[in-house]
Formats: C-alpha cells, structure tokens, sequence
C-alpha cells in the first residue's frame, strides 16, 4: 500500500502531535508543510524532516501542489472552514483538528462538500481511534453490565487569563465548549448510540456555566437526555482544574476511564487502563498497552480510510455526520449558557466561499409587472435560521446560485428569523439587490387592522423600508374580502408595499377580491401562495392550509395568467428517496401529509424519468412545478448549501407535455 503524502498546514504544538503520529503510521507520511511564519517552518521543517522546497509560506500554494493528496489543518478554529473548503474544493483529502468549524452550519457545509467532491473528510478526535475506545465500546455491548443509564464525562483544566489567548480570546473563539468541550459531548454521543452504531443526538441539551471577562465561556456544565432515556452529565473548562474522566453507569455496573482523552499524547507508549466495576462493587482493571503514541492511531486510521476509498472514519471514531451532530450539541450547550462567537453577532460580515460546487445549473428569473429586481424562479424560504451565523452561510450560497428572492413572515420564529435575515441584509448591503416576500396577517390575528400594525414591525426588523411583494398569509372568510384589499391599498398607498396576493386562499374568495378591486380602482391580487406539488395534499400540513392541485384551481390560474408560489414545493421531501424523508414531526411527515396510492405512484413515475435523465426523483417534482402553463414558482426551504445544490438540478430540466401528463396520472401510457 503506497504511502498518502500528507500536508500540515499550522504548524503548531497539535500539528506536531499529527506529524509524530504520521512518522509511527504504517500508510501516511508527512511531505510538506504551510505557515507564514519562517521561523516556525524552519522549527517544524527540521524537526519532522520536511525537505526546504516543501516548506510553503502560503496555504494556497500547499493546496494547489499536486503531491499533495491530504492536509491536516490545526490553524486557530475561526480559519479551519475556510481553508477546509478550499482543500475540498481543490479534491484533496482533509483532516481539520477540532472544533472543524465555529458553529453546525460551518461543519455542514464543509461535510456536503466532502460528499460532493468524494473526498476524505474527517475531525480530529484522536481519543476515539484508541484501542481504549475500542474496548470500552466491546465490554458495553457485552451485556454483562446491561444497559447503559447514565454518563459522566469531564474535561477541564485552569489556564491563567490572557484576554489575547486563544483560549480566552473572542476574536479568536475561545473558551472551554469550543476548546475541549467537544470531548465530553462526542464520547456521551458514542456511548448513547452503540445500538445503533452511529453517534446519537441529544433530544434535550441545557446547561449553566461562568463566562470569562471576555465573554467566552471559562467552564460549562451540561445535561443531555437522548431518545432512549439514557442521560449525561458533561462539564468542560479552560479556567478551572476539573480533570479528565468517564463514567458510565449501567443497569448492573459502572465503567471508569481514568484517562479517557489524552493516553501517551506527545510520545509512546499510550497505555491506559479501563476500571469495571459490578454491581456488588468488585473491580477488575483492563490494561490497555500499545507501543505507539495516541496520534499515530488517527493518522493512521485516516489514511487506511483515504487509500480504501472511504469518506471518512466508521464509528466508533469521529464520522462526518458524527461531527455535524456534534457542533449542533455544541452550538445548544453555547446558547445554553449565553455564549456567542463573533460568527454569530449581528452584523457580522464573516463569509465562507466554497459553499457550493461547481457546474450547477443558472438559477432563471423572471421580470414581474411592479417588481423593480428580476425574481427568481425558485424562491429560498427564511423560516428555519435561527442565528446570523446560520443564514449567512445558506443565504449567501443561495446568492451565489442566482437566487434572488426570499420568502419570510411575521410569525417565524416568533420574529427572530425576520431579524436574523435582517441582519443578514444589512451585513451583506444587499437590500437593494434582493426581492424579500413578506408575509403577515395569520391566523388568530387575520384581520384588516393586523396588516398594517404587523407590516410595520416586520420592516422594523427586516431594516427595509418596503418589500415588493406582500402576501396575507391566510384568509379570514368572516371579513369581508373587500376590508382586506382597502388594507393593503392603504399600505400600498404608504409606500410599504408593492404588488400582493393570499396564502392558502380559495380562488372563489381570490376571484372576489380581484373583483372587488378591479371595481374600486385599486391593485388586484396578483399572486396566490397555496401549495402546489406534484403529490397531491391529502391532509393538511398546518390547519388552514390549502392547495392549489385541483382541477378548478389549475384551470382558473391557466385562464387568468395568475402568478402561483408554491410553499412546500417538494412535498416536504416526499420525493426523497426512503432514508430522507422521516426528518420532520411525526404530524408534518411527507406520507403523513401527503401519503396516497395515487401519490405513491406519481413518485414511482417520477422516479421512472429521473432514471432516465440521470437526476433525482426530487428535482422532477421541482421541474414539474415550474412547468406548469401559468407563472408558476417554487418555494423551497434548503437548511444547508448541499440542500440548495441538490435542487437546482431540477432547474436544468425539461418535461414535455406528455410527460407532464404522465406524471399527472393524466394517461398510463408512459412517453418514450
């Protein structure tokens, strides 16, 4: 088996742990090295034998070389996504030392680009490819202990304060969570979900904790409960001297690491003993000896899984998914304790390229009377980003794709998604770039006089003085319809508004309105916002939802040139394929909503032509909404840019006629 030349890039007191490790590796070998500092290449050069003309004074000529086929980044964390996205993107392997990224939205992102590249990705949770974490996970599965009730674990140490430290620094995203949090989180999560073989997700996070002059987190304590009942008891610390162990209590016994994170970490030999401990309170001792220091395990599990052709660790060490579940645990225990990076400030301009592949399809766009900015066909909704850090990164791709248009509402998130994508348009000075939908008048508060009071509060927090397009987002039919469209004249009449039109509005009560209108002298609705999916709704998604997939409502958009948005375009993922779909509330599932024989087969037909035409079932059901003979748009609700790339193929894709009516159910007769 041929070496794979690896790449360090930071050259610090980690990335020499790395490097010790890849000299005891049997398939990895350290090649090159980047840094800007040339008093610190010449230190490390010499050190681990790295030849003068592998000595690279910038990151992106250590990427761009052709020898090199994987990089280990141990950069300070606020750099380790960039930089693994440009490793990615360049097809190179990469392991990025913890945390991969600041917060879930960065480690997604550099994950879906792993996938998409079909390279190597991993985070440096050396601990887990020890053979104590071997053993430890073959004495629980055993069964003589029983099942697993309750974890322990802790890591913490007292470093003096230095407001410039990476430890204490804000700039610099330091405190415990961040530094050695992880450790404690990704061993509860390993523990949790042994049954199932992948790490599990925490149902319930909380946590208290102290926070240091600078506003990160100087030591944490946490609680974590998962599906299964099992609980865990985490602390971290970068100011207080807390040790280093595990327990884990189970039905008939306990187990006792007693040196769980750190076994032989600068040098050889990495022993480490497991206590058992039974129920009567008899203890065994399990020595775990190995001649080789504690980093040479990952280095050279990392590269077995390179030269295997594999997209990372298998569990029990660190899995891509296992990382973005870790960051997302993270990320609770911070907001549990009231930490905030930089990344997550309002107004933060920090900004990740690479998000996206290449070679996607061109996002179109359509002119629309009374819209000033073209609007794209494909409309991203903002109602699932609770942090600027989150939305940066999803809407910032989304421009990048060509996306031009963004659906929000008063009632998401209570308000705080409509500030978020706020700052998020302050930060970036796009607001006169971008078309933002806005959307108020919900039910309970479905009334003439709610239009204007919350209009007025969504603009305060979108920081826009107007929104070009409007839409009630559901109709009251115990108000007169006329009622509402003097509401919106008024609006329009103040400058607030532009063109408008209903959610989840029957077209009877549309027609009336357009009617009403048309008769006054005033705007019409212009746009009806129902769902509109190739799987028809059998019940509904929220209460008071309707869709537009009827035979009435079809012909009467052809006849009147209606513009229809389209809110669950896809069906809630009902097109996914199995594995996929299952994320959401057991009551908003895909089959629970839109579950039918005659739905069941549509998919079946879907997925027949996406075969063919070599996409996914998932962007012919978006192609099929954009065909339709009426303006017709899709709102869609990516969480990620890898949800956002795996739609826009959607958009390169034409269905004839015939085809269209196939999907429909129209004819049995499938088209060649």
């Amino acid at each position: 088996m041929t070496h794979v030349k690896w790449g360090i890039i930071g050259p610090g007191s980690i990335a020499a742990n790395f490097a010790q490790g890849l000299a005891e590796s049997e398939t990895g070998t350290l090649d090159a090295i980047a840094s800007r500092s040339a008093e610190r290449r010449a230190e490390f050069g010499n050190r681990f034998g790295v030849a003068a003309n592998r000595r690279f004074d910038s990151y992106d000529a250590l990427i761009a070389d052709p020898e090199i086929e994987a990089i280990y980044i141990a950069t300070p964390h606020p750099f380790h996504a960039e930089l693994a996205l440009k490793t990615i993107r360049a097809g190179k392997h990469v392991a990025v030392e913890k945390p991969a990224g600041l917060n879930a939205a960065e480690v997604t992102a550099m994950v879906e680009a792993a996938e998409q590249e079909g390279v190597f990705f991993m985070e440096g949770f050396m601990y887990l490819c020890h053979p104590q974490i071997a053993r430890l996970c073959e004495i629980l599965s055993e069964g003589a202990l029983g099942p697993v009730r309750h974890i322990r674990a802790v890591f913490g140490f007292a470093a003096g304060f230095n407001p410039e430290s990476r430890l204490y620094s804000h700039d610099l995203a330091g405190g415990g969570i961040l530094d050695v949090g992880g450790y404690p989180v990704s061993l509860a999560r390993m523990v949790a979900g042994l049954g199932s073989g992948s790490f599990a997700n925490p149902v319930t996070v909380t946590g208290v904790g102290r926070l240091a002059p600078t506003g990160v987190d100087a030591e944490a304590y946490g609680l974590l409960q998962f599906e299964d009942g099992i609980t865990a008891e985490i602390a971290c610390a970068v100011a207080e001297s807390l040790g280093e162990q595990v327990e884990i209590r189970c039905e008939k016994g306990r187990v006792i690491l007693d040196n769980p994170w750190v076994p032989g970490r600068n040098e050889g030999p990495s022993d480490s003993s497991i206590r058992i401990i039974a129920a009567d309170g008899s203890e065994r001792a399990e020595e775990i000896r190995d001649p080789r220091m504690l980093f040479a395990f990952e280095a050279e599990a990392a590269s077995r899984a390179i030269r295997a052709g594999r997209g990372g660790l298998e569990f029990p060490g660190m899995t891509p998914r296992g990382s973005i579940g870790n960051a997302e645990t993270l990320d609770r225990w911070r907001a549990a304790i009231g930490y905030a990076t930089f990344a997550e400030a309002p107004g933060v301009l920090r900004k990740l390229a690479g998000t996206l592949p290449t070679g996607l399809p061109a996002m179109p766009t359509v002119t629309l009377p009374g819209v000033a900015q073209p609007v794209s066909r494909l409309i991203i909704g903002c109602d699932n980003r609770d942090t600027p850090a989150e939305g940066a990164i999803v809407w910032d791709a989304w421009m990048e794709a060509g996306g031009t248009t963004f659906d929000t509402a008063f009632v998401y998130g209570g308000g705080r998604h409509e500030a978020v994508l706020g700052q998020w348009i302050a930060s970036r000075g796009v607001a006169g770039d971008i078309n933002v939908i806005a959307k108020g008048a919900h039910s309970p508060y479905c009334t003439p006089r709610a239009i204007g009071t919350q209009l007025e509060i969504s603009l305060g927090r979108l920081g826009l003085d107007s929104v070009p397009i409007y839409i009630m987002h559901r109709d009251n039919t115990d108000v007169p319809v006329g009622e509402f469209v003097e509401a919106i004249a008024e609006q329009r009449a103040a400058g607030r508004i532009g063109i408008w039109g209903g959610s989840n509005w029957s077209v009877e009560r549309f027609a009336e309105a357009v009617a009403y209108a048309e008769a006054k002298g005033l705007e019409p609705p212009r746009i009806l916002n129902n769902n509109l999916s190739l799987a028809v709704m059998e019940k509904p998604v929220w209460a008071g939802c309707i869709t537009s997939n009827t035979p009435e409502t079809l012909t009467y958009l052809r006849d009147n040139d209606v513009i229809h948005v389209s809110w669950s375009s896809q069906a809630r993922g009902y097109f996914l394929p199995a594995q996929l779909r299952d994320r959401l509330p057991e009551d908003t599932r895909p089959e629970t909503c839109f579950g039918s024989d005659a739905n069941a087969e549509r998919r079946r037909r879907a997925e027949d032509v996406a075969a063919r035409k070599g996409v996914s079932a998932h962007n012919v059901a978006t192609a099929w909404v954009l065909a339709q003979s009426f303006p017709s748009f899709a709102l869609i609700g990516p969480r990620s840019p890898g949800e956002i790339a795996s739609t826009l193929p959607g958009l390169g894709l034409e269905l004839s006629e015939a085809e269209v009516a196939w999907l429909n159910l129209e004819t049995a007769e499938r088209p060649d």
